[in-house]
């Protein structure tokens, strides 16, 4: 099924309202047959109104939730997305977008927010700000410490996307800055899907107002209306992301400049490989794939093929025949394979590159002058057949010139370190892929190219079967690479959101520290109010309430019950000799693990109530050994209450510290706990 036919103007979505131009605007291409599909025009959009508003609307309603609603709220908008992807897909097929392709974008960027709403929830507290790390001890007596937090800034984050994923593109920036607390606004020169989705998601209601806003138009003169507190994020041409950086308002006005350029992305097969290994047909599989997913239109997609230069012709063979396979034509038809590219434009664009790369390099495979397209006209469209080009390992254009479509060079070498040094020339990239299968040589090639990659897949038989593909950027890992590539990162799981985000060293007292963080800083007040904490609902519970247990003599008789009762019989703890000679112990010592059993004896309340379950330690460690009579108490205070969005319950993390008769700590750590919102029915 194909999206509609009936061509209409795109509109933005500015300052909480649809504004449509007064003149016809340019038109807008269906790839596949050349009719207009949409008009675009971006005359009378007032840029600087949405940026104030922006700042003045959605800021303030957003950095009003914690972050688990607004995790919550990413979640609820994926599930209304899903709802309509089948509209979203038929509408894509005009961009030249198969299956397979719709696949990645739309439902890649869907997925994408469920990603980050996951990772929200899990990994960041219910609340505004964020602490980073644990709180430094700045003087002697303890009053006076220095605690990193991260805050949301009061600005806008502005996405300037390619044509290439209008929907992936637009989600996969607006999850961690929403994350973050910033509203973003989303520039698009081409992209009528975009236009839809956003559509979708204003009418669901589902974001606070002045949170997304669409610029559907040129984003000229946007960045001269932006301050200190905003950011871009640009993807698109290497030349163009160069033109930014020299911006007075990114250079002088401090405007935060994130780029993800185009890139010439390398597979490397190791040099071990053999045409009867799997990982040789991997590489194949792989390159193909690369060279046809929308269309080889795909700033991660491999344009340059390192191979042993003892395989190249057989790589060649095993790659034509598979090309041979590939079948072109109309994207709506599910046996189409790839599309055509998303214009003329661009097909005209690429065309160039390729006579470019052929004063150096010789077509092995395909023929981007012939193209039979099913279901569609050759010429209508904007079709080019996969190519596959060979060059020598001196030639110079395949390492600077990249043909944005179903192209790729096949290069040879002859050393890891030659294939190190032929990835480096192509000046930094998103992605590279390592296939092979010996870790002395894969282990060699990957930390060669490290350097010069935001991200490197290593492919081999054994992950073969989950890999999700040298192209395909992941919401828990960077997307970015150095160089070229533009040097910055996005997504990355909450890297992505802390991008966003201002970190401010604060110094101060404990007592101030732990209102400021929410979060209870060593040296900080404790709160005894007689009532043992494990007997207090989330709802009861506070910040600072401890309790402080007896003490319990530990015995030999203790240590030799745990030591055959669990069977660590190490020497410390059952050899009195052996352990009296380590200079660390000095004789019988208690186990740490028993140490740690008993200090749970002296403070669980074991009666049922409001704490639920207790779901792990972190951060533990054993600093003093406990020798057979000395005695042991613990101290529990908690540290940070974190209720849970949906549920009937929330986490409790209590900082736990157990001393010894003299005082002195022998072990401390954080004790995770699962606490009723409200006292259970007696």
């Amino acid at each position: 099924m194909r999206g509609p036919a009936v061509s209409a103007l795109l509109e933005s979505y500015a300052q909480g309202a649809w504004y449509r131009a007064l003149d016809e605007g340019m038109p807008l291409a269906d790839a596949t047959t050349g009719e207009t599909v949409a008009r675009l025009s971006g005359t009378g959009v007032d840029v600087p109104g949405m940026i104030a508003y922006g700042r003045r609307v959605g800021g303030p309603a957003l950095r009003s939730l914690t972050f688990h609603e607004r995790a919550a709220t990413l979640k609820d908008l994926a599930k209304h997305l899903t709802a309509h992807t089948a509209e979203f897909h038929a509408l894509s097929h005009r961009t030249g977008a198969t299956a397979r392709d719709n696949a990645v974008d739309v439902d890649g960027g869907i997925g994408t927010l469920f990603g980050y709403s996951s990772k929200g929830r899990r990994e960041l507290p219910n609340d505004t700000v964020l602490p980073d790390g644990p709180a430094e001890r700045l003087g002697r007596g303890g009053t006076f410490v220095g605690q990193h937090v991260y805050t949301s800034r009061p600005g806008v984050a502005v996405q300037i996307n390619a044509f290439n994923f209008p929907v992936w593109g637009m989600l996969e920036k607006l999850a961690p800055a929403f994350l973050a607390g910033m509203p973003s606004i989303v520039a698009s020169q081409t992209a009528y899907l975009t236009e839809l989705v956003v559509r979708r998601i204003v009418e669901s209601g589902l974001l606070p107002e002045g949170t997304l806003q669409l610029l559907a138009a040129s984003p000229a003169g946007l960045l001269e209306a932006l301050g200190e507190q905003d950011t871009v994020a640009f993807t698109g041409s290497a030349e163009t992301g160069a033109k930014l950086r020299a911006h007075p308002a990114v250079v002088q006005g401090g405007v935060r400049l994130g780029v993800e350029a185009d890139s010439l992305n390398c597979s490397v097969l190791a040099p071990d490989a053999a045409p009867d290994d799997p990982e040789f047909a991997l590489f194949a599989d792989q390159l193909v794939t690369e060279m046809t997913v929308k269309a080889g239109q795909k700033c991660t997609a491999i344009r340059r093929a390192i191979v042993p230069e003892h395989l190249v012709d057989e790589m060649i063979g095993a790659v034509e025949a598979r090309l041979a396979d590939v079948v072109v034509g109309d994207p709506a038809d599910p046996q189409v394979a790839m599309g055509p590219l998303v214009g003329q434009d661009q097909r005209t664009e690429v065309r160039k590159a390729i006579a470019a790369l052929r004063t150096s390099a010789r077509p092995v495979a395909g023929d981007a002058d012939r193209c039979a397209p099913v279901g569609a006209d050759a010429e209508r469209g904007a079709f080019l057949a996969p190519l596959l080009l060979h060059a020598d390992a001196d030639a110079a254009e395949p390492h600077e010139v990249e043909a944005f479509g179903p192209v790729s060079t096949i290069i040879g070498y002859r050393t890891a370190a030659q294939a190190v040094e032929a990835a480096a020339r192509g000046r930094g990239s998103l992605v590279g892929s390592v296939v092979g299968h010996d870790p002395a040589a894969v282990r060699e090639i990957v930390l060669g190219l490290a350097p010069w990659h935001g991200r490197i897949l290593v492919l081999d038989r054994d992950d073969a079967g989950e890999s999700t593909g040298h192209g395909s950027p992941l919401p828990a890992l960077v997307h970015g690479g150095p160089g070229r590539a533009g040097g910055g990162e996005e997504l990355g799981g909450i890297r992505g959101v802390l991008h966003h985000m201002q970190r401010t060293a604060v110094q101060a007292s404990p007592d101030m520290a732990t209102a400021i963080t929410g979060r209870w800083t060593t040296g900080s007040a404790r709160r005894r109010d007689g009532v043992h904490p494990f007997r207090k609902s989330l709802a009861e519970l506070r910040i600072g309430d401890t309790i402080a247990s007896a003490r319990r003599t530990v015995t030999l008789e203790d240590i030799g019950h745990f030591a055959e009762f669990t069977g660590d019989t190490f020497y410390a703890h059952t050899d009195p000799e052996a352990a009296a000679a380590n200079p660390l112990f000095g004789g019988i010592v208690a186990h740490g693990y028993l140490v740690v059993s008993l200090a749970a004896g002296l403070f669980v309340d074991p009666a049922p109530g409001p704490v639920l379950a207790n779901f792990g330690v972190d951060d533990l460690r054993f600093l003093t050994p406990v020798k057979a009579g000395d005695s042991i108490a613990v101290t529990l205070t908690a540290k940070r209450i974190t209720p849970r969005s949906g549920a009937d319950y929330g986490e409790v993390r209590w900082d736990a510290v157990v001393d010894n008769a003299d005082g002195e700590p022998v072990a401390t750590y954080d004790v995770l706990t699962l606490v009723a919102k409200e006292q259970p029915a007696v």
